[in-house]
């Protein structure tokens, strides 16, 4: 089974220099989740995605993958 990068977690928070240690602390969750996240394991749920974006102080669309082909 091919696994799709749906969301682009890992990228923005190296973009920003932030650690997955950071955003678990931040996020009231288990390090290991937040890095499932970051390599595309497991996925947020909508309201999880939303509060990542606001912790990055990033727009909630720069942290999922277009589904668009160019």
């Amino acid at each position: 089974m091919v696994k799709n990068d749906i969301n682009r977690i890992r990228v923005v928070l190296a973009e920003k220099g932030i650690t997955n240690k950071w955003l678990a602390q931040n996020l009231k969750k288990n390090p290991t989740t937040v890095s499932r996240w970051c390599s595309n394991d497991m996925q947020p749920s909508l309201e999880t995605l939303i509060k990542i974006a606001e912790k990055l102080a990033v727009d909630v669309k720069d942290l999922i993958n277009s589904t668009i082909k160019k």
